[in-house]
């Protein structure tokens, strides 16, 4: 059943009665809906839609992920002395920064093929689309031209992501967060498919690279990566069982 959080500023669902031990936030252009078997008949548990998605009204203005993070805080409060919490996709890099910004509310942190880092392969803009922005610097192409041609060669992201949320996506895309990995000292889990062509497994293995730089971290909380085999990208709908197996081991 769909509830609210924050006074009604942020939906989703809740799995039993609070204290919730689990917060799940999933991916861009998801839902809280991803979630549903992972979390179904386990831990008191509460997944929600960010903003922009699922029941959550759009923002008015643009995001950063910070932006999404601070919007998310009072759900920590509301939910629990502290939870594991699980993000995928987009929403690990929300539940990086959130881990970040309170860390005395998160007992551990689950990453799902998130974007946290800036893939080192990743190609530039095409000759085509850098000489379109040239020429609409200079007044020789208009801005109608130049949406027209990012519509039609854009990501499925991008053309799907209307006003705002399109600004919202061009901002997220292009962080980073190598100093909020190297602050987490609480356990952090890795959870990736060895098929994810949108954020490769070469993410997840840099990130733990700079995670183990914090000389804080308790003895036997090295983060760990798991890859599943076979598994792309969507890994809370096509690996449930898989995913909910990593948080249950936390949570216990």
């Amino acid at each position: 059943m769909l509830s609210g959080f924050a006074d009604g500023t942020l939906f989703g669902e809740r799995t039993g009665a609070p204290p919730f031990e689990i917060l799940a936030l999933h991916g861009w252009g998801r839902t809280h809906r991803d979630f549903d078997r992972v979390l179904a008949e386990g831990p008191p548990s509460a997944a929600i839609d960010l903003p922009g998605f699922g029941a959550t009204p759009a923002p008015s203005t643009r995001l950063c992920t910070d932006d999404f993070a601070r919007i998310l805080e009072p759900v920590l409060d509301e939910v629990s002395d502290s939870v594991v919490l699980v993000g995928h996709s987009h929403g690990g890099r929300v539940a990086l920064r959130l881990a970040a910004r309170r860390p005395e509310r998160v007992s551990a942190l689950v990453l799902v093929g998130a974007p946290v880092l800036v893939r080192l392969d990743r190609p530039r803009p095409s000759r085509a689309l850098r000489a379109r922005k040239a020429l609409t610097k200079v007044g020789l192409f208009s801005e109608e031209r130049l949406e027209a041609y990012r519509q039609a060669h854009g990501s499925a992201d991008y053309r799907a992501a209307q006003g705002v949320m399109r600004d919202t996506l061009v901002t997220v895309i292009n962080e980073s967060f190598e100093a909020d990995l190297e602050a987490l000292t609480c356990p952090v889990r890795l959870v990736w498919g060895s098929e994810d062509h949108d954020v490769p497994v070469s993410i997840a293995e840099r990130a733990i690279a700079l995670i183990n730089q914090n000389s804080d971290r308790a003895p036997g909380e090295e983060p760990r990566l798991i890859v599943l085999e076979g598994v792309g990208h969507l890994v809370p709908t096509e690996a449930p069982d898989a995913l909910r197996a990593v948080i249950d081991e936390l949570v216990q």
